[in-house]
């Protein structure tokens, strides 16, 4: 027997070895990014239920904003129809853009509400007002933390994609294309906790 048929077995073996090794590793870190994407999902939607009592408690004091109110609850509905959308995909670009644009328009929106609502001294100090004002700051603040860890994620994912060999394997793998990140429409103020003084 040949030694050249066994060396080609070998080389052949260690390449399907090798190929596994790549597969399993890109399974692992789209998992990862996946489940950062969940941790990010579980604070929206906290924020996107705190939203209505915060409105609620407001309409008592600001019978005549009820077009600011308006606008907030409209604003959170579709940022939680572009949660709903980034949720079924979390790798796509364009339904990261979506959910990114819609919570900055949240964000804009719940901004309008804190500047109105300045004009109320008694809401301000409502105690119920204190109470959602406060846990609303704190989900913001785990929206971005969880925000960095998915785009942590995120990066290690694309990095290992596409650096060499594992791109040469990826697109036989399924996964052909880099996850995008979230990125909100204003980064500047996802990076800052919100100011919600009341």
């Amino acid at each position: 027997m040949s030694i050249t048929p066994i060396i080609i077995l070998a080389a052949a073996a260690l390449l399907v070895v090798y190929g596994i090794g790549i597969y399993n590793q890109l399974v692992a870190l789209r998992n990862r990014f996946q489940n950062g994407f969940a941790q990010i999902e579980v604070q929206l939607k906290r924020r996107h239920d705190l939203i209505p009592n915060l409105v609620d408690t407001a309409k008592a004091y600001m019978a005549h904003e009820r077009d600011t109110l308006e606008a907030v609850i409209a604003a959170r509905n579709a940022a939680a129809s572009g949660l709903a959308a980034a949720a079924a995909n979390p790798a796509s670009a364009a339904a990261m853009a979506e959910l990114g644009a819609k919570e900055g328009a949240l964000g804009a929106a719940l901004g309008r509400l804190n500047v109105v609502m300045e004009a109320y001294p008694d809401l301000k100090a409502s105690q119920n007002m204190l109470q959602l004002s406060e846990e609303l700051t704190s989900t913001e603040n785990k929206v971005a933390f969880a925000r960095q860890a998915f785009n942590d994620q995120v990066m290690a994912y694309n990095t290992y994609r596409q650096s060499f060999p594992p791109v040469a394997f990826a697109g036989l793998f399924g996964h052909g294309s880099d996850a995008a990140l979230l990125q909100f429409a204003d980064s500047a103020q996802i990076q800052s906790a919100p100011k919600v003084s009341f």
